[in-house]
């Protein structure tokens, strides 16, 4: 079996975003800044620049807008993610959670407590 390619980082963060409800741009680069500790700022050009070619890769799709969405203006676009998309978030997961596991093992990292 052929490894995975990584994802660049600011793809995995999309699709670790998606990957539990829909989500229009914005509430992307929100989460993804608040769960990166504002490591990670996905400014529009980046975000919707991914997002073209992720759709294209079939990794997320473009949807309507849920008709009980209540916009501050404008008209946002919504994602979601697909079964490729989970599947390559999931890969993508593993992978570091080898490198983390290895980590512990090496006592970069202290054991999880149980």
């Amino acid at each position: 079996m052929a490894p995975t390619p990584t994802l660049p980082a600011h793809w995995f963060q999309i699709l670790l975003s998606l990957a539990d409800r829909e989500q229009h741009g914005l509430a992307i680069t929100k989460e993804v800044f608040e769960r990166t500790d504002g490591q990670m700022h996905l400014w529009p050009g980046m975000l919707y620049g991914a997002l073209r070619k992720m759709t294209d890769q079939g990794l997320v799709a473009a949807i309507e807008t849920p008709p009980d969405f209540a916009s501050g203006g404008g008209r946002p676009r919504f994602y979601r993610i697909t079964p490729l998309g989970k599947r390559t978030c999931a890969a993508e997961a593993s992978r570091f959670e080898r490198f983390v596991n290895a980590a512990r093992e090496k006592r970069v990292l202290k054991t999880r407590p149980h």
